[in-house]
């Protein structure tokens, strides 16, 4: 059996890239943190009635926050890209060296800035259910994201396809009845969301909340028509 070199090239990018990722998030958290101290959002308002800067809050620590935040989010959004390409090659290295996957480190990403990594055995990002487990089919497909939004800040993109939402996949999914109470009823708490993404599987975290606009998750979550 032919050897796989995990410290090849295109991994160190990955893990570099990961590095830089976590970093983004860290200060998006703390960016946010300026603005829920501040009782905040990313449009309340500055100025009162009459036009003049609010007493109640630390008016220039909220702009410098809003406009950290817009800038790090475009940041983390060409960061997946990069890190989803990277991980692309690395399927490719290692299938073209053995036909096996071993495992390699994929993100995990929760909605509160914070990125950890677990092993995961590369074959699992393949397309289609060739490996015989029967969660892996997805049971809804995420529509548009809306950006800065608790699911923009996990990762979800749009078209993604949900195998497994908390608790739920298609075993035990019947209607979308069951991912709105999930999500309700998980207010400022982990779900872990799997999904596929062209030949990748992901893990996200993503962690319902209120934000500037109405929902808790900031996108559309469609069930597939079976």
């Amino acid at each position: 059996m032919v050897g796989y070199n995990m410290d090849g090239p295109a991994r160190d990018r990955v893990m570099r890239l990961m590095e830089d990722k976590d970093r983004i998030e860290r200060e998006i958290a703390e960016c946010n943190a300026v603005l829920e101290t501040n009782n905040v959002g990313m449009s309340d308002p500055l100025v009162d009635a009459e036009g003049f800067p609010r007493g109640d809050i630390d008016v220039y620590r909220v702009r410098h926050a809003r406009h950290r935040i817009i800038c790090l989010q475009n940041d983390h959004k060409e960061i997946m890209k990069r890190i989803e390409r990277g991980l692309a090659e690395v399927h490719s290295n290692l299938i073209g060296a053995n036909g096996e996957g071993p495992s390699v480190p994929q993100p995990m990403v929760n909605g509160n800035g914070h990125v950890t990594h677990i092993p995961v055995n590369i074959s699992h990002l393949s397309i289609g259910h060739q490996n015989g487990d029967s969660n892996d089919r997805p049971f809804a497909t995420v529509g548009p994201v809306h950006d800065g939004s608790p699911a923009d800040v996990a990762g979800l993109t749009t078209d993604d396809e949900i195998l497994q939402f908390g608790s739920i996949n298609h075993t035990n999914f019947s209607d979308m009845t069951q991912i709105n109470d999930l999500v309700s009823h998980s207010v400022g708490q982990r779900i872990h969301v799997k999904v596929r993404r062209q030949e990748h599987v992901l893990t996200l975290t993503v962690v319902p909340r209120p934000w500037q606009q109405p929902g808790l998750l900031g996108c559309q979550i469609r069930r597939i028509m079976l």
